[in-house]
């Protein structure tokens, strides 16, 4: 449950600090005092917007931080340990902090979480009901999320959406497959010429790079054959050569026993460098052997070079290795088309699975919420009626629809208030304190199987007054046995029902006005009932109202 509430620096509340108790709690207070503050504050802590505006002293941040007692949560402690998420048995801090250049910050037990897990940690710990979510009633979607609630529904849900979620792959997948081959077969006669022509070229790797060196050379084949034949000549042609050279070096060493030390092996280092001449001689003699100037020759590798360069042109591409990559693709892409209606079979096979296993949970979930209709729609009635519904009827339709994420069901909420009168969609028939009444009833049926807890009710009795007021009252203090419940409320009548009442107010200094709050002892509340029933002057008889209401 919500212990304690903190909140400092925020629109008009410098500091307050709230301990709540258990059971139920009412918050009361003139128009204008500040409840929607201390509403809006808390709404942070769920993970609303945070707005700079708010922060009432810039010079430093706002803070909304509640504490909450968790033993025996096992559900939270498994989602908190599942996320890294720091996790103590006995309480849960959730804390906000607005910079005033507009940073929020968010933690967990004191650990910063990003935003979407603190509203995760949040939202199993509280709910807060608001007159503006009166409205949601009269959505599909939420009657649909109330009768999955009662129906336990969750865990098939989640199988479900894991199921349709596979379906969806799989579809996408189908029809992506489908306008692939729908392009190659629009493009086929086009791309086999393509591959035609890439396959006459007969490309190899690295051709494009060798048919360049080798025109290279044969272009500059007169200076290449001069150059080898000077370095022949220089090695071991005719007159002076290396070769002799060395030779003549070797009988001079020879010449030199007594000076030479044997380890130094000049003669025999000597020879090495001759023979090692020599055989770099013999090679230049052959390659200029094989270099023959060859006109016809050039003319081919221009041919063929040409023949490279306009292909690539023609596929903007860089070289012949990506003509060849792109050969390559062609080639599997019609080998692809080839084989695409074994593909498409196969993707069609995997889209009738996942069909059919997302179909046969969604058709468990389906018989689940059709059983629980018919059981809500007369607890709803039963529960609903002593808060001045007397004729009060009920229908929950499920119909079928169309496979989607929530499964293959349209859940309606069809009600009449008068004798007589047509079921008509909830949205399109109640009023605003009828719409509040069914709104309460619905959590009162599921405040046993809520895991929350703590709820919190603003002025969901809008629109309601005298005995049903009371009865209103009545019913949230009944809820209040499970989890605990804080209103905020206009009404005495609801007010005197509260095991512990607060009030909000407004206070001002020599510079500002500050909204302040404090919890009433039991001699207290009998003078702010009274103000509730009588407004600003409180008399005797408003006193001895507000003590019968407190008694009754």
């Amino acid at each position: 449950m919500l212990e304690t509430l903190h909140i400092s620096n925020y629109a008009l509340i410098d500091r307050i600090d709230i301990r709540f108790h258990k059971g139920f709690n009412v918050i009361t207070g003139e128009t204008g005092a500040g409840k929607s503050i201390i509403l809006g504050a808390l709404s942070l802590i769920l993970g609303g917007r945070a707005d700079t505006r708010v922060v009432a002293d810039p010079s430093c941040k706002s803070v909304i931080e509640a504490v909450f007692t968790v033993d025996g949560y096992d559900e939270l402690k498994a989602y908190c340990q599942s996320a890294d998420i720091e996790w103590d048995d006995d309480r849960c801090i959730l804390r906000r902090e607005i910079a005033p250049a507009g940073r929020s910050r968010a933690f967990v037990n004191d650990s910063p979480v990003p935003l979407a897990k603190l509203q995760a940690v949040a939202m199993r710990l509280i709910d807060i009901h608001s007159q503006h979510q009166n409205q949601l009633l009269a959505t599909p979607e939420y009657q649909l999320t109330v009768i999955d609630t009662l129906a336990g529904n969750k865990n098939k849900l989640a199988e479900y959406t894991r199921r349709y979620n596979t379906l969806r792959d799989a579809i996408r997948r189908l029809k992506a497959m489908r306008l692939l081959v729908e392009k190659n077969r629009e493009d086929e006669e086009f791309t086999r010429y393509q591959l035609e022509q890439l396959d006459e070229l007969a490309l190899s790797k690295g051709e494009q790079e060798e048919l360049e060196n080798e025109k290279e050379v044969l272009t500059n084949l007169s200076v290449i054959k001069s150059a080898l034949q000077r370095a022949t000549a220089a090695l071991s042609g005719d007159g002076q050569n290396a070769v002799d050279m060395i030779d003549e070096a070797i009988d001079s060493c020879d010449e030199l026993d007594g000076v030479l030390q044997a380890s130094d092996d000049i003669p025999s280092r000597l020879e090495s460098a001759r023979i090692e001449i020599a055989d770099i001689s013999s090679t230049l003699e052959g390659i200029n052997e094989r270099l023959s100037a060859d006109p016809g020759r050039l003319e081919a590798v221009d041919e063929r070079l040409n023949a490279i360069y306009t292909l690539c042109h023609k596929h903007r591409l860089n070289n012949g290795d990506e003509l060849i990559v792109l050969r390559d693709s062609l080639r599997k892409k019609l080998d692809d088309l080839d084989n695409s209606d074994d593909q498409v079979a196969e993707l069609e096979k995997e889209a009738r699975r996942a069909k059919a296993l997302a179909k046969e949970t969604a058709m468990e979930i389906s018989e689940s919420r059709k059983k629980e209709a018919l059981s809500f729609a007369e607890h709803l009635r039963e529960v609903a009626t002593p808060l001045g519904m007397k004729n009060l009827r009920v229908e929950v339709e499920v119909q079928p629809a169309d496979m989607g994420p929530t499964g293959i069901d349209a859940v309606r909420f069809m009600v009449s208030f008068n004798k007589n009168q047509t079921l008509m969609p909830v949205g399109d028939t109640a009023s605003g304190g009828e719409i509040s009444r069914l709104m309460l009833s619905i959590k009162t049926i599921i405040a046993s199987r809520m895991s929350l807890p703590s709820i919190i009710f603003d002025e969901i009795d809008t629109g309601v007054s005298g005995d049903v007021a009371n009865r209103m009252a009545l019913m949230m203090r009944e809820i209040s046995k499970s989890l605990q419940v804080t209103a905020i409320t206009h009404l005495p009548q609801v007010a005197a029902k509260g095991n512990t009442q607060y009030r909000v107010y407004k206070e001002d200094d020599e510079h500002s006005t500050h909204t302040r709050i404090r919890q009433l002892a039991d001699s207290e509340r009998v003078d702010a009932i009274a103000a509730m029933l009588g407004g600003a002057s409180v008399d005797d008889a408003a006193r001895q109202a507000a003590k019968s209401l407190l008694n009754s």
